[in-house]
């Protein structure tokens, strides 16, 4: 007999203690938002392109999320946030504004349009907190981890989900993730993944679900039947007891995924819902296709699975599995293109690729994991951005402003020629930004620190001022190489520091 789940975790926990008591840290790589774009139902109804075009920003807290969506001019101006660290109860609070709708117990995506949540540098953990999608439509939610979410006990969040969408929700993309919990709901923990009250358009792509007594649902009863057109492509399931997922009407389209250890059931189509299920690996599971725990029958069209010890349950009244030699009872059609490895190399493509921190990388169809295109944005085109910079330092004559500065200081001094003078934020962080009255273009910066002050900048990014979009970012001054791009602002943006930055010059320099 399969045991518990809260038991089966018990090897997985103690290897995290023994790494965590041998000071192991995992060193994870920067991602770029949205890489490569939306695919399956998310890019019908319109598409769905999150923040694309509008304001990058970094937030370290979830009240930094609250404050950058409330920040916004509206409650549809794009935005980009890109998430580092660990975000949880702690630092997580209810932020107010005309843009937003939060909340202080989990991430509120509320009465809000064209978002992008993203995990950069070393990681983006949502540890016993949710994310809410409530009457909100093109969102993108992308490398991150959201884990231990419970609905009872202490704390709780979210109703439970890692991922919940409710009311009206439109056009949602999430990609790899990984949603996980701890148990089943005796433990106090529900969905990793759910989706009621009017939700559609939505994929769930290259993630993994895993150690949940339940993987997540499509409508929350026999009647909630308004919700569907869901993708679920190259995700692993892995020890869930069911629901992966359960659907109650709609349609939902599930292709090369890897469902491993599930215990009671799989795909549950229930309540008239139609389900294409294309090429996926199931392994060690049972009843992983069928009308499970009601009469309310659910239609499913098959191909191209492999069915690799998965054992089934006699049909009963409240229990149609399609095993065991599975076969379509209904037909679907597919309104999107999309490349179909083989189930037999579905286990080893997901595992290159599915959850967060797995460097974006997806699958082409032919069976081999590839870098995302386009590749990221951040990473230096010039062979050796730390050459000394030729040519004309464009910030001569230019213009230049930024975010509050010290006292005694000015923006001007950054583009005076004179390593004398400097700006520096009031605090530790801040911005500061060269400008012109027409379009330039720039392929390099060199931040120059003043006397006293050198090491004391530690993590950057640089932006696009006119697009929101982030040209590099790293620790350290010195020179910073980008591919060039034609702008009339560039930002050089701190976000960490030792101390008190000083910035003599803010230098820019043409390809």
């Amino acid at each position: 007999m399969r045991r518990p789940v809260a038991l089966r975790l018990q090897a997985a926990l103690g290897t995290l203690a023994l790494a965590a008591a041998t000071g192991v840290v995992l060193s994870m790589p920067e991602a770029a938002a949205a890489a490569g774009g939306a695919t399956g139902y998310a890019t019908q109804n319109g598409g769905t392109t999150g923040g694309a075009g509008g304001q990058t920003v970094r937030a370290t807290t979830g009240t930094a999320i609250h404050q950058a969506l409330c920040g916004r001019a509206s409650s549809s101006t794009p935005i980009t946030i890109e998430v580092e660290g660990t975000i949880n109860h702690g630092n997580t609070s209810k932020v107010s504004g005309d843009s937003c709708n939060t909340a202080a117990d989990k991430i509120e995506l509320k009465q809000i349009s064209n978002v992008t949540l993203v995990g950069v540098g070393n990681g983006a953990v949502f540890d016993q907190l949710g994310i809410h999608i409530r009457e909100a439509s093109n969102i993108v939610i992308q490398n991150v981890t959201v884990r231990n979410v419970k609905k009872s006990g202490s704390p709780t969040s979210n109703g439970g989900d890692a991922i919940g969408m409710e009311s009206d929700v439109r056009n949602v993309w999430v990609d790899h993730t990984t949603l996980e919990a701890s148990g089943g709901e005796s433990e106090g923990y529900d969905g990793l993944f759910d989706m009621k009250a009017n939700t559609q358009y939505v994929t769930l792509s290259y993630s993994t679900l895993r150690n949940s007594g339940r993987g997540g649902l499509i409508g929350s009863s026999e009647s909630d039947v308004s919700n569907g057109y869901v993708t679920f492509h190259h995700n692993l399931y892995e020890n869930i007891d069911s629901r992966a997922p359960l659907l109650r009407g709609g349609t939902a389209h599930m292709y090369n995924n890897h469902y491993k250890g599930l215990s009671k059931s799989g795909i549950n189509s229930r309540a008239g819902a139609k389900a294409k299920v294309d090429s996926n690996y199931f392994e060690d599971s049972k009843d992983v296709l069928g009308t499970f725990y009601t009469d309310a029958a659910g239609s499913w069209q098959v191909s191209g699975n492999i069915y690799d010890n998965v054992t089934w349950s006699q049909p009963g009244e409240d229990n149609n599995p399609a095993g065991p030699d599975p076969q379509s009872n209904t037909s679907v059609s597919i309104p999107y293109s999309y490349p179909l490895d083989d189930a037999s190399c579905v286990p080893d493509v997901v595992s290159a690729t599915a959850g967060a921190n797995k460097g974006l990388k997806v699958s082409d169809g032919s069976c081999t994991p590839q870098n995302p295109d386009p590749t990221d944005p951040t990473d230096p085109t010039d062979p050796d951005p730390t050459d000394p910079p030729t040519g004309t330092n464009l910030s001569i004559g230019a213009g230049s402003d930024g975010s509050s500065k010290a006292s005694g200081t000015s923006y001007g001094d950054v583009r005076d020629g004179d390593l004398g003078t400097y700006w520096s934020p009031a605090g530790t962080t801040g911005s500061v930004s060269v400008k012109w009255s027409s379009a330039t273009t720039v392929a390099k910066i060199n931040i120059r620190e003043a006397a006293g002050s050198a090491g004391t900048i530690g993590s950057y990014r640089v932006l696009n001022h006119d697009s929101g979009a982030v040209l590099a970012s790293g620790s350290g001054a010195g020179v910073i190489g980008f591919q060039a791009v034609s702008l009339k602002k560039i930002t050089f943006e701190i976000t960490g520091a030792s101390g008190t930055p000083r910035i003599a010059e803010f230098e820019t320099y043409a390809p």
